[in-house]
Parts: C-alpha cells; structure tokens; sequence
C-alpha cells in the first residue's frame, strides 16, 4: 500500500514547481503542466517514486546502516531536524563542511575532539584552568556541537544521503557521486535529476511538503529499525554475540586507518 496519498500531497503544495523561465529541462518526465507560469509536478509520478524511495530507506534502516540526511535551507533545517534526531540517524543542518565524505578521517578526527574536552571538563583539571582558558575550551565545544553534534554517531561513511534541495546541496552530492554513496534527494523543477539515486519530484521550498515527505522517510525508517530489532531478538545469543564481535573489529580498523 502507498505510504501516502495524492490528496494529502495536494494539501501539502508538494506539486508546485518554479517558475517556467527557472525550469531544468531534465525535469520533463516529472512536469504534468505550465500553470500560470508556474510547473506543475505530476503527483502521481511522485507517489510511486516516493513509495519507492521510501522501501529502500527501510531497507537500509533494516540493515543496521545509516543514511545522512543534508538540509541547511532556513526552511528545511528545523523540519529535517527534528524527525530525523527521533530515528537517531546522522544530520547536517547548520552547514555541509566541505570534505565531510571525501575527507571523512578529518571530519571524525573533530568528532574526537568534543569527546576530548568532555572528558577535561569533567576532569579535576579543568577547575585549575583560569577563566579566559575554560572561556576559549567552551566556545570550542559549542562551535563543534553546532556543526559536528547531529553527526557524532556517524563513526562510517553512511550508506546513504538524503538531501532536500539539489541546488543548494550541490557540494553534498557531488562528494556522494564521488564516492559511489546514494543519493535520496527531493528534486524541485530547477533542479537536475541526474545524479540522483532516488528522485523524488516534489516542491523542495514549502514547509508543508518538506514535512510531508520527510515524515514518510522516517517512518520507513523506523519500520526498518523495528523489524531489525524484532529479528535480532529472536536470533540465538551465540549468533547476535559474534557479529557483534564483527562490528567491534570492523570499528578498530576503522580507527586505526584514521589515525
């Protein structure tokens, strides 16, 4: 069953497009009409896709793998935000450092870093610091929570991006295509479907269809993370204890590459 509905896509404004002169004419399949000067999405075409886009977000939940989700617009970021924080998969919304795939060794090593001045604040240390010094480290930790916080988790290359707005998150894909991660995007008219994995023609400016779309992302997501927990509790103990041991393995490698 479709995860969501043409009405409810209509409400949300998600078949509204740019303005003719601003259009990609690599949009045409997913363009229904001219209205007003304005492109119309076709909305049946985004159900499918989205339905589409969806199964595989599920799928890679279901895995244990995770998908970064990139949206630094004004009216994406708060939306993004909150419901990816609640499926605990990784989100950029303040800025895309760049290098944060292509150099992702650096990118971890500044994750690192805030879990090191965690440990100093909580040390007897920090109290004989004077106060300009334990000014400069908090203003530190902020400025890294600001940028590296939603990320903090991410201890691989994930699996996935999801992004909102081609356009603007031009540099985010481009290291994606570089790397040969997919790429989840919601495509405007004015955008280049291209180098996308997984289009999703929908209005990418609206609050309104930027929650609507993420909110059946999510909830596939959280599908997938609930039938993977619901797996892994009826395997053997034996069995959940050695990949376990696989992870922990795969992690120390990982380490010791980026040091």
């Amino acid at each position: 069953m479709s995860k969501t509905n043409f009405d409810a896509l209509l409400d949300a404004g998600v078949h509204f497009g740019h303005l003719k002169r601003k259009w990609n004419p690599n949009m045409a399949p997913y363009i229904f009409m001219e209205k007003n000067g304005i492109h119309i999405i076709d909305l049946h075409k985004t159900i499918v896709l989205l339905d589409q886009a969806a199964a595989a977000a599920k799928q890679i939940a279901k895995s244990g793998k995770k998908i970064l989700f990139v949206a630094t617009k004004k009216q994406a970021k708060e939306i993004v935000a909150e419901r990816v924080q609640k499926t605990g998969m990784p989100y950029a919304t303040e800025r895309w450092p760049g290098g944060m795939l292509t150099n992702f060794a650096t990118i971890r090593k500044a994750v690192r870093k805030m879990a090191t001045i965690d440990k100093l604040l909580n040390d007897d240390a920090y109290n004989n610091l004077s106060k300009r010094e334990r000014l400069q480290i908090s203003r530190e930790r902020a400025k890294l929570e600001k940028n590296f916080g939603s990320i903090a988790d991410l201890s691989r290359l994930p699996s996935a991006l999801f992004v909102v707005d081609v356009v603007k998150e031009s540099i985010a894909v481009s290291e994606a295509k570089k790397l040969n991660i997919p790429v989840f995007a919601m495509v405007d008219t004015n955008s280049d479907p291209r180098d996308i994995d997984f289009v999703i023609p929908a209005n990418d400016d609206a609050a309104k269809s930027i929650a609507l779309v993420m909110d059946v992302i999510c909830a596939s997501i959280d599908e997938g993370l609930a039938e993977r927990k619901l797996e892994r509790d009826k395997k053997p103990e034996d069995q959940t204890k050695a990949e376990k041991a696989v992870v922990d393995v795969d992690d120390e490698l990982e380490s010791e590459v980026e040091d």
